[in-house]
């Protein structure tokens, strides 16, 4: 049986935030077991549980909110914690937006990383995905299916001479994530800056913080991956898998989705989830066809 865990002590950062260009100062703290990801907005002391029902838009960010308050781009630090099998975690905020960073999860990696972690007297509870999920439509979509293990697989396809297509999979563990997606850097187009920022978005943007792409190259040096715009997809797709506050098992499968998909999949997950849950307990005290000495668990359905 897999225990919670949580980190072993505080640490915090400091940065600015990628959309709103204001200086913000994060806190990262222990928190008791079955008690999720929980962030503290100062002022007005406002907090906020990691799940669905505080999501509140996906309009290049991942934005959550509750009682009149939000914060928003939280989608690269709940994919540290998500990855390094974090369950229980305080983070308090001093602004409205998570530091940038360098644009990636690795900070906030490294920052985990330095909280160290402690496990918890408490079981994981994996959420098995039982049936496909799809939404979007033809151009844009996201699914979910069942699988033994979590994989996200992504085909990202733009029509710019420096992205094109690139198509990616894998199965996210501490080590992959680490190795192979943490530091995938988010993107912009120079051509979007001025109409972003219009709209109160990437006023923080600088070639510190993203990946910025001209006309026909990358401004700001060379990418960290040669396919590092898909890579950076997927990192977005683990941290809004987060937002259901339980490690996910099932097989993720996209094209040109973001994070309004990501959202819209994990709304009907959640809305299913329950239903899955309670054929699992059905099937254990109502098994079928079952011998004597057989597993009292139906088959092709996993514990939970």
């Amino acid at each position: 049986m897999e225990l919670q865990s949580t980190i072993r002590k505080q640490v915090g950062c400091q940065g600015i935030g990628l959309h709103t260009g204001e200086p913000v100062h994060l806190t990262l703290q222990p928190a008791p077991p079955d008690s999720g990801v929980l962030f503290r907005l100062l002022p007005p002391g406002v907090d906020i549980l990691v799940g669905p029902d505080a999501l509140l838009n996906g309009h290049y960010a991942t934005t959550l909110g509750w009682d009149g308050v939000q914060v928003q781009t939280v989608e690269h630090l709940l994919a540290a914690v998500a990855a390094l099998g974090i369950d229980n975690l305080r983070v308090e905020v001093e602004g409205v937006e998570l530091p940038a960073m360098d644009g990636s999860a690795k900070p906030y990696v490294d920052l985990l990383y330095a909280a160290g972690r402690e496990g918890q007297a408490a079981p994981r509870r994996p959420l098995y995905v039982k049936e496909e999920i799809r939404v979007g439509d033809d151009a844009r979509w996201i699914q979910i299916s069942p699988a033994t293990e979590t994989r996200i697989s992504y085909t990202l396809d733009l029509d710019h001479p420096v992205v094109g297509v690139q198509i990616a999979s894998f199965a996210p563990t501490e080590r992959v994530f680490v190795e192979e997606l943490a530091s995938a850097r988010t993107y912009g187009f120079l051509k979007d800056v001025e109409l972003l920022r219009q709209q109160g978005l990437a006023r923080g943007g600088s070639l510190e913080n993203a990946v910025v792409v001209g006309q026909e190259r990358v401004l700001n040096g060379s990418l960290r991956f040669r396919d590092e715009f898909v890579r950076h997809k997927i990192l977005d797709v683990v941290g809004d898998l987060a937002l259901l506050g339980r490690p996910v098992v099932g097989h993720v499968v996209a094209r040109n989705a973001g994070h309004a998909l990501n959202h819209q999949l994990v709304r009907e997950v959640h809305r299913r989830a329950a239903g899955w849950e309670r054929g699992v307990v059905a099937a254990l005290h109502h098994p079928v066809g079952r011998s004597e000495g057989e597993p009292r668990l139906h088959p092709g359905l996993a514990a939970v």
